[in-house]
């Protein structure tokens, strides 16, 4: 059975230019080895839902200081940057295991016509760093009574007086 392989002329170049990549950052790099290897940009997870009320992010961040935790929103984007660093550590032993990701990192959201940028508030409490992104007042659902049928009710006011 043959089996057919779409051909990519770029793929050679781009295996050929992440090979180059990688020489040059192991052999020209300010990092040691193990620091390089855990020091890259991440992404945290994000939650994001939305009530009649707003919409709210809880994004983990644990490890990270609030100094170094940045919020802005600009044009309608909301954007959250941060770093957590790489706690260097001397030790005598041969081997080493680093899990943890390590680095800056920044994500941004579009934020709906609906929030009230100017009521935006973040709060910081271990390692979720929540917003709070409130609607703005005519953008809240109201409600609305339906009256069934065609016809109205009277309601009678006061006291009736009977003959």
């Amino acid at each position: 059975m043959t089996v057919l392989t779409r051909w990519d002329p770029f793929r050679e170049f781009t295996t050929l230019q992440d090979r180059m990549n990688r020489l040059f950052r192991e052999s020209y790099g300010t990092e040691s080895r193990e620091e390089s290897l855990s020091n890259t940009s991440f992404a945290p997870p994000v939650d994001v839902y939305e009530d009649e009320h707003g919409v709210n992010l809880k994004i983990e961040v644990p490890g990270i200081d609030e100094k170094d935790i940045d919020v802005r929103i600009e044009n309608n984007v909301l954007t959250v940057h941060g770093e957590r660093k790489f706690e260097k550590e001397e030790k005598q032993e041969n081997f080493r295991r680093v899990e943890r990701q390590y680095g800056s990192f920044t994500r941004t959201f579009t934020l709906p016509t609906t929030v009230d940028a100017e009521k935006v508030s973040a709060n910081y409490d271990k390692g979720i760093l929540k917003i709070a992104l409130p609607k703005k007042a005519e953008a809240k659902p109201k409600q609305i009574k339906v009256n069934v049928g065609g016809e109205k009710t009277l309601e009678a006011k006061g006291p009736s007086k009977a003959a």
